[in-house]
């Protein structure tokens, strides 16, 4: 059963992944749309929150490194 700071951490970060997609879909950048997903998708597969913290900031600066 998830406590407070990980369906709080699972909002913030499917929030900005919907930002994300949102903005992938409309400029056209598959990498922003997909790691939008990532983002929204991920919170339900880990409850430790130093986990979901350090895969949520992962995911938040990949598409600066990834070009597709």
């Amino acid at each position: 059963m998830p406590d407070g700071t990980t369906l709080i951490l699972g909002l913030v970060f499917g929030s900005i992944g919907m930002g994300y997609f949102l903005y992938g879909k409309r400029s056209e950048q598959p990498a922003y749309r997909w790691t939008g997903v990532a983002l929204m998708i991920f919170p339900y597969f880990f409850e430790n929150t130093a986990v979901l913290i350090a895969l949520g900031i992962g995911l938040l600066v990949a598409p600066r490194f990834i070009d597709i």
